[in-house]
C-alpha cells in the first residue's frame, strides 16, 4: 500500500471509529476487550487508554513487556494529543513530505511518529482520549487498535495490509 493510500485509510479509520459517549466505564470495557484480544493472540503487548489530561483510564502490561513499552506509549500519546490524529497518520504524513518530529520542534524523547496511538473521538469530532499499544511493529500496533475499536463499536473499518509495510 503506498503512503497516499495509507494516509486515506488512516483518515477513514479515524472518521468511522467514533463513540456516541465515552467515559471511564467505556474505557474499562474497551480496555478489557483489548486485553482479551491480546490473550487470544498470545501477544506480548502493553495497552492503555489515557484521557487528554493524561489520566490513565486503563492500562495493562502483558507478560514479556517492559518499562520501555511504557516509554513508547508515552511518546505515542504525546504525538496523538498534539497532532490530533493517529500516530501512524503522523508517520505517513512525514513520509509524504510532512515534518519530522524534530522539524516540528519536538523532542524525540517525548514524541514519536509511528503506529500505536489512536485518537478516541466522539461522533461530534471531539477528541476525548487516546488508545495505545506497544510491543508489535508499529503498523501492527495500529492494526491491533483498529481491530479492537472496530470490534467494540461494531464497525468495519478499512485495514492496512501488514505484508506491504
Amino acid at each position: 500500500m503506498d503512503l497516499a493510500t495509507m494516509r486515506d485509510t488512516c483518515a477513514q479509520q479515524e472518521a468511522l471509529l467514533r463513540f456516541e459517549t465515552f467515559d471511564r466505564a467505556t474505557a474499562w470495557e474497551l480496555g478489557s476487550l483489548m486485553v482479551a484480544e491480546l490473550q487470544r493472540r498470545e501477544a506480548k503487548v502493553c495497552v492503555a487508554i489515557w484521557s487528554l489530561t493524561g489520566c490513565v483510564l486503563f492500562q495493562y502490561a502483558a507478560e514479556g513487556t517492559a518499562v520501555n513499552n511504557q516509554n513508547w506509549m508515552t511518546r505515542k500519546y504525546n504525538s496523538v494529543r498534539l497532532m490530533e490524529r493517529s500516530s501512524l497518520a503522523s508517520r505517513v504524513a512525514e513520509g509524504l513530505g510532512g515534518n519530522s518530529v524534530e522539524a516540528c520542534g519536538l523532542d524525540p524523547r517525548q514524541y514519536v511518529f509511528c503506529g500505536g496511538g489512536f485518537p478516541i473521538r466522539l461522533k461530534t469530532g471531539e477528541m476525548v482520549a487516546v488508545a495505545l499499544a506497544s510491543g508489535l511493529p508499529d503498523v501492527m500496533d495500529h492494526g491491533f487498535l483498529v481491530d479492537c475499536l472496530s470490534k467494540y463499536l461494531g464497525v468495519q473499518a478499512p485495514v492496512i495490509p501488514l505484508e506491504e509495510n
